[in-house]
């Protein structure tokens, strides 16, 4: 019951996205062949929003529902990490036609092919925390 709400905002997340066209690969595939402004207008209006909401966290001191202050840690200097990350990222929302929040979308929609998009996405995840202190940071 404690997740309820989790849920319910996840389903209107993925109603959202489905009825915007986010999900679709033939507007991911517009994207990356520079064809439409569709997808570049919802990833820029996202990263907008983001920066005023964050802006407004910390200027305005909010707290969470817990009452705890929100503090947001800044992060490490360095393009290397960034830039790495961002084409790994890249590529493989290229080849599977989709970023890694919507596979769960697709999924709901009936796409089962992209469990193994998810099962991929999670094993890398896994290998990354186990050789994470090896890579340059």
């Amino acid at each position: 019951m404690k997740f309820l709400k989790f849920i319910f905002f996840g389903i209107i997340f993925g109603i959202t996205l489905s009825k915007a066209e986010v999900i679709s690969w033939y507007r991911i595939y517009e994207m990356f062949r520079f064809q439409s402004f569709h997808m570049y207008g919802v990833i820029g209006s996202s990263v907008v929003m983001g920066i005023i909401i964050i802006q407004i966290i910390k200027r305005k001191q909010i707290k969470s529902i817990d009452g705890r202050l929100i503090e947001i840690e800044p992060k490490a200097r360095g393009i290397q990490r960034y830039l790495y990350g961002g084409i790994i990222f890249g590529i493989g929302w290229a080849l599977t036609g989709a970023c890694p929040g919507p596979l769960f979308i697709l999924v709901g929609n009936g796409v089962g092919v992209f469990i193994i998009a998810i099962a991929s996405a999670t094993l890398g995840t896994y290998v990354y925390g186990r050789i994470k202190h090896r890579l340059p940071h």
